[in-house]
């Protein structure tokens, strides 16, 4: 096992280059090579301190993986790694427009709710969809392109809010 893979960040880790952009199919493949060299059944017959490491490697490894699988948790790794803080749950300053639209949404599922009105659950959804996507685009060019990872820590701040809101809605679904 190569010892200076916790020195290493999870791009490095798998072989892939420090972008929003990545190859989901090299991303999986290069997980699976990393866990084959470091999985813990490799180590059964070894020392107690070999198998405690294998077990670390095996669980960055995974942890590194589930960070670059996920859009959103792979923005927020690369805008960290780049000294930049999220800072998701203390700052709340956004774009006058995103949040004019954010308590648009927020008032339209809680009246929904109320009403019990899954038609306008689902159209608030449809929106939060398309809000998402325009957002992972805008993110990719932040990120990749531009190399404003403030601006790419602003706009993970705001998918984060719709993920949130979505998650409300999921949570009205249920209670209708």
């Amino acid at each position: 096992m190569n010892s200076d893979l916790f020195s290493k960040n999870y791009f490095e880790l798998f072989g892939l280059p420090g972008s929003y952009a990545i190859d989901s199919a090299k991303l999986d493949a290069a997980y699976r090579d990393v866990q084959s060299q470091v999985h813990p059944d490799r180590f059964a017959n070894a020392s107690d301190a070999e198998r405690r490491r294998s077990m670390q490697w095996a669980t960055l490894a995974n942890e590194a993986y589930q960070t670059l699988k996920r859009p959103l948790s792979r923005a927020r790794y690369l805008v960290r790694l780049n000294g930049i803080d999220t800072a998701e749950e203390t700052d709340t300053a956004m774009p006058a427009d995103f949040l004019m639209k954010q308590m648009e949404w927020r008032e339209a599922v809680v009246e929904a709710k109320a009403a019990r009105d899954e038609q306008v659950l689902d159209r608030v959804d449809r929106d939060l969809l398309e809000a998402r996507e325009s957002r992972l685009q805008e993110l990719k060019a932040a990120l990749d392109e531009q190399r404003d990872f403030t601006r790419g820590a602003t706009l993970v701040r705001e998918l984060r809010f719709l993920e949130k809101l979505q998650e409300d809605i999921a949570d009205a679904r249920e209670e209708i």
